[in-house]
Parts: C-alpha cells; sequence; structure tokens
C-alpha cells in the first residue's frame, strides 16, 4: 500500500524496546473477547513495538502543545491524546482496545487511561424500529452522529467531565438512564466499527478527532468464519439466561440460529463492511493485518 511501510512479524518485533511488559496469562484471558486468540508472544512480538510507539507519538503532541502555551503566553486545558480503533465485526477490535489501554497503563503508570466504544452511539431500538432501521443496524445511518461529533469536540476542548450513553451486548441494546463518564483522561481509545468514518459529511474530518487511527483487518471469509464461531459460542454462553438478548436463539432449533447469523452476516455485517468500513482502512495511521487463527501477520505503518 502507499504511503505506508510494510512489515512483517519478525521485523517489527525487533523494534521493540529491550524490557517486556509485564503481563500474565490470567490477565491476558480477562481481556480477551470472545471468540479472539491472542498469547503472550502477540503481546511481546506485536504490541510491546505499538505502545512504544503510541507512546513516542504522545510525546510529540505533548511536546507541541507546551510549545504552543509557551508562544501565545495563554496556558488552557490539553486535549487528551485520542487512538481510534476500526475494523470489522469479529475481526478483534475490543480485545485490541483492552490490551492498549493495560499494556500502556501498566508501561506508563504516570498516564490515566481511559476506553470506550462508539456503540453508545447507535440509536436505541425502539427509534430504531420507528425508522425502519433495525435491518440496517450498525450502518452509518444508525448511529447518531451529531451526538458523537458533539462529544468529540468536547473532548478536543478538553472539557474535564464528558458523559456518554451506554450500550449493552446482553441486551444489544442502550440501556436507559447509565452513561459513562470521560474524566480529562491523558489517553483516551475509542474503539468501533465507524470509528474511521467521522464524520464524513460534517465540517471536521476523522484526523481532526484522532492522534493515532489503528485498523484490524482480514480477509472476508476468515472474519465470516470467527463471526459463526462467535455466535455459535454465544448462544451456549447465555441458554440459561432469560434476560439475554440470545435467551430464546439459544433455545431454539439450532438450525434456525445458525441460519439467521448467515443472514446476518451476507445481508448486513458484509454488506456494511465492504461498502462502508473497509473503505476506511487507508485512513488509519497503523494497520494490523491477521490471517488464520487471528495471527497478526503484517504490520502497516503509515508514512509520516
Amino acid at each position: 500500500m502507499r504511503n505506508y511501510t510494510s512489515f512483517n512479524r519478525n521485523e517489527w518485533a525487533k523494534l521493540a524496546p529491550l524490557d517486556k511488559v509485564n503481563i500474565t496469562k490470567e490477565e491476558l484471558a480477562d481481556i480477551k473477547s470472545l471468540g479472539d486468540v491472542i498469547d503472550l508472544t502477540d503481546v511481546h512480538e506485536i504490541y510491546t513495538s505499538l505502545i512504544s510507539y503510541l507512546h513516542l507519538v504522545y510525546q510529540q503532541k505533548k511536546n507541541a502543545q507546551k510549545a504552543q502555551i509557551k508562544f501565545l503566553h495563554k496556558s488552557f486545558s490539553p486535549a487528551p491524546f485520542i487512538i481510534g480503533i476500526s475494523g470489522s465485526v469479529a475481526v478483534g477490535k475490543s480485545t485490541t482496545a483492552r490490551l492498549l489501554q493495560l499494556l500502556l497503563s501498566r508501561t506508563y503508570p504516570e498516564l490515566k487511561v481511559h476506553l470506550m466504544t462508539t456503540d453508545g452511539f447507535i440509536y436505541p431500538n425502539e427509534k430504531l424500529k420507528r425508522r425502519n432501521l433495525m435491518p440496517r443496524k450498525g450502518f452509518p445511518e444508525s448511529y447518531n452522529m451529531t451526538l458523537l461529533s458533539d462529544f468529540l469536540r468536547d473532548v478536543l476542548s478538553g472539557k474535564k467531565d464528558i458523559v456518554y450513553p451506554l450500550y449493552s451486548q446482553e441486551l444489544s441494546d442502550i440501556v436507559p438512564g447509565k452513561y459513562g463518564h470521560v474524566k480529562n483522561p491523558d489517553v483516551l481509545i475509542i474503539e468501533g466499527i465507524n470509528t474511521l468514518q467521522l464524520p464524513e459529511s460534517g465540517q471536521v474530518v476523522t484526523r481532526d478527532f484522532f492522534d493515532f487511527s489503528i485498523y484490524i483487518d482480514a480477509e472476508e471469509d476468515l472474519i465470516e468464519k470467527w463471526y459463526m464461531q462467535r455466535f455459535r459460542k454465544v448462544l451456549k454462553l447465555n441458554k440459561n439466561k432469560p434476560d439475554n438478548f440470545y435467551y430464546k436463539m439459544a433455545n431454539g432449533p439450532l438450525e434456525d440460529a445458525i441460519q439467521l447469523a448467515e443472514e446476518t452476516w451476507q445481508m448486513v455485517n458484509l454488506v456494511n463492511l465492504r461498502e462502508y468500513i473497509a473503505p476506511t482502512k487507508e485512513r488509519a495511521s497503523l494497520i494490523l493485518h491477521k490471517t488464520d487463527g487471528h495471527l497478526i501477520d503484517r504490520i502497516y505503518l503509515r508514512h509520516i
């Protein structure tokens, strides 16, 4: 790809500092998303180099802010260093986001690192139904982009406490009356399928929001396989949870549930990936390419 330097796994691993991050298998298991595959080798060969580079870019931003304050003779509340993480459903975005949060906090304990997802900015199911958008849930029009843009502008302004809606995977809906708070972190990680789409038709472009962005990439057939594997595990886990969105499917005919998942992949997730998610890939600062078993085999770093 143009404008990117390509690294294979070994080349990228050699960029890491000699000191390894202290993280256990148990901690890794706690942050791993259902169906994802990651081990300590990935941490040492992929993510140690990544967090070192992220800290380098973070320091560059802080130095620039200090120089600006000195030049202007005015003090202001600096915005956090914002990292965006995007990619298809079932590709491992959440695992990467949680792992980066843990590693950055562990390696640079002076940093306050906050993690959130853009799921909270999707319209509630009730509103999606009224607008006949349930079949398009996850597509750009199913998100409250105005609210999301306003939220990001507040983040950039250095506002001390910013509220955002929360989404429940168990309910598959927005949680009424519950909110998350961004309270002036040093680093803010934002994960979601639409992260690099923000906001395409507005006056502000993606690069105005994010200091660094990561796209998790894989071939379509692999992502479909991971999606279906995860769906089967979700059914098993929720067979005895009546309040869960998947309870009825988990206790109905398995073939019907599998057919619904296959249709959802073909008619919703794959279409969304091809039309709206994958086209944003080359806006990312860094691309992590996965192959069989969620193994990261290539890393593409955008030229500065």
